[in-house]
């Protein structure tokens, strides 16, 4: 196809031959032409979540898409409520970064308070030109054209640019391309803060919980010796000792072997949280295991009143299961504990072993206080407790749900609580009925 004679345009890397183009379409194509260059620009924005990277491109594309000298990005301080360069780009860009801006005064704060556009042919007659800046780094702003970062209706902080390059001077044309730019870059801006409060929470958490874990680690290495002594101590006493003495020394044994379960309890977290756990499974007898820890608690419910009752169908009897029998244990005897803890006198536990094809359940139900809906999702949390501190009434760190969880997790099963206040709780956990291989998980 020929074409007529004329201007030459380029189309897609070639150079060909054109009709003149009216001044109207050179507007129109140098238009669309810079909104290409931001929708690309747009597109790397979004892809990209380092903030410093994040606020360098944002300041070159503006500057760029404008033909100015220079641009940079402010941001209010939410601590101080003043504007600081961010970003910058241009001559004196590198000394812009400790100088501040009020908001009061300044025409980049007129752009945030107002969330408008702001065109300045002319920025040295301007009163609200904050001319400290231009003394601070020796540069002059003869003209600028500023536009508001503005997410949700909230405007972050303002986006400018100065001093044409050549003609024509900055103009709504400008403002229109700038502020398409702007609209993007809140938005990035926006996400690249959250992933980066995000980041810094996640560091501070997994710094408490490596020193909350170094602690427990310490502390319970330390109490071990003395309360060891203390132990066998009391233990020689108990033998010696007859009457009040007695009884005296009983109540240190007993508060001692309290303080030692608490220290097993932190331990054994540990070792879970840590990975320093060594499965053992062996063919086990799952009902029998389950009837022997219950038996080990009887004497210790008929002294509260309490009634201890065993579910198993004549058909689950005898049924082996591949688990580690103290890990099993452990949980049974947390949840056990926790039943007794929180049943009344006169109320009953009541533990169930069943099975499917897939797995063996078994389920630890009593008829206390229940547990208060808002507690149920944090209820295997490590060190929470359902009952405030101030009016606590039963003792423990709050530990034996966590541990039950983890090692229940460890052969893995499913371990989960429900209730509804004053009717009791029921807490089951299953185990996979395939063979697990006796590897460190």
């Amino acid at each position: 196809m020929a074409l007529p004679a004329g201007r030459t345009f380029r189309l897609r890397g070639w150079t060909a031959v054109g009709p003149t183009l009216s001044e109207g379409e050179h507007r129109l194509q140098h238009r669309l032409e810079r909104l290409e260059h931001v929708i690309r620009v747009s597109q790397i924005l979004n892809t990209t979540l380092d903030l410093a990277e994040l606020l360098r491109i944002i300041a070159s594309t503006a500057a760029e898409v404008t033909d100015c000298e220079g641009s940079s990005i402010l941001l209010v301080d939410p601590r101080t409520g003043q504007l600081r360069f961010e970003a910058a780009f241009g001559p004196k860009s590198e000394a812009l970064k400790p100088v501040v801006v009020p908001l009061e005064g300044s025409l980049a704060g007129w752009v945030v308070q107002h969330r408008e556009p702001l065109l300045i042919p002319d920025a040295q007659a301007d009163p609200r030109h904050y001319r400290q800046v231009d003394t601070a780094i020796g540069f002059t702003t003869r003209s600028l054209l500023a536009v508001p970062l503005t997410i949700r209706g909230h405007c972050i902080g303002a986006l400018e640019v100065v001093n044409k390059r050549e003609p024509p001077p900055l103009d709504e044309e400008d403002a229109y391309i700038l502020s398409a730019l702007a609209s993007q870059a809140a938005v990035a801006i926006e996400n690249a803060r959250l992933l980066g409060d995000l980041q810094r929470a996640h560091a501070e958490l997994t710094q408490l919980d490596r020193l909350k874990s170094d602690f427990i680690a310490v502390a319970s290495h330390e109490l071990r010796t003395p309360l060891s002594l203390i132990l066998g101590y009391a233990s020689f006493l108990k033998e010696s000792l007859t009457g009040a003495s007695r009884e005296q020394v009983d109540i240190v044994y007993e508060s001692a072997m309290r303080l030692r379960g608490l220290i097993d309890d932190m331990l054994n977290l540990r070792h879970i949280q840590t990975g320093a756990v060594d499965l053992q499974p062996e063919e086990t007898n799952l009902p029998q295991l389950v009837r022997d820890v219950l038996g080990e608690f009887r004497e210790l419910a008929e002294a509260k009143g309490q009634h201890l009752l065993l579910e198993v169908s004549p058909s689950e009897e005898g049924y082996l299961l591949r688990l580690d029998p103290p890990k099993v244990r452990l949980v049974l005897i947390n949840l056990l504990s926790n039943a007794i803890k929180f049943t009344p006198e006169g109320g009953t536990i009541t533990v169930r072993v069943s099975r499917t094809p897939h797995e063996a359940q078994v389920s630890v139900a009593d008829t206390g206080v229940g547990i208060p809906p808002h507690a149920l999702s944090r209820i295997f949390d490590q060190f929470y407790q359902a009952e405030p501190v101030s009016t606590r009434r039963h003792e423990g760190l709050g530990l034996g749900l966590s541990i039950a969880k983890g090692l229940v997790e460890l052969h893995g099963g499913r371990i989960w609580a429900e209730s509804e206040p004053g009717q009791g709780a029921t807490f089951t956990f299953t185990l996979p009925a395939e063979p697990i291989l006796p590897e460190r998980l």
